[in-house]
């Protein structure tokens, strides 16, 4: 009975209600991207360490067995391993093959690793999704579609998603997680170094 609980336990921390909290969490994410520098928050998961909560929600909200998955540096661990193929099914693959990647940003580099799409299929890029310490509405300042005028969030650096940007239509697709926040940071937007 011990070894049964003790094999459960890092199988838990999925949705308690996973209708209702991927509901919410999908609602979250999809404001997030749509509106560059927006805060939002999510409930519900509670994955192993290191991963936060809202970078757990956005993982069981918008992966599946379909969905193959990189887990960088310090998210790579068996726990968290076996948590995501429970809770998810998602294939764990290499860099290069992952539609979404997950770790914090210095685990992430070198975003030059990932797919940015193609011409043709400017959608078959990877999303990053990064752990970061804390969200404010401070720091880099964000123009573009779906901000009204200006916006600012503290990206963890201004260049890489100035580079990002120069792709488009190609281009990486971002989220920002800390805590039970998120925040989403689309190829689209423009990015400056604040005033």
């Amino acid at each position: 009975m011990t070894q049964a609980i003790l094999v459960a336990q890092p199988l838990g921390g999925g949705f308690a209600s996973p209708a209702f909290d991927a509901a919410h969490a999908f609602r979250a994410a999809i404001r997030a991207m749509a509106r560059p520098g927006t805060i939002e928050r999510t409930e519900g998961a509670a994955p192993p360490a290191p991963m936060s909560r809202a970078m757990g929600a956005v993982l069981l909200t918008l992966c599946d067995p379909d969905t193959p998955i990189h887990l960088a540096g310090a998210h790579d661990t068996p726990p968290l391993r076996g948590w995501i193929t429970f809770h998810t099914g998602a294939p764990l693959v290499e860099a290069a093959q992952a539609d979404f990647a997950f770790g914090t940003w210095d685990s992430l580099q070198p975003v030059t690793a990932y797919r940015v799409g193609t011409p043709q299929y400017p959608n078959r890029s990877t999303t990053l999704v990064v752990d970061v310490e804390n969200l404010q509405a401070k720091g880099a300042r964000l123009t573009g579609p779906g901000i009204k005028e200006t916006a600012w969030l503290n990206l963890p650096e201004t260049k890489a998603f100035q580079a990002n940007r120069k792709l488009f239509p190609l281009g990486l697709d971002c989220f920002f997680t800390a805590g039970d926040q998120l925040a989403a940071l689309p190829r689209t937007t423009h990015v400056r170094e604040a005033d």
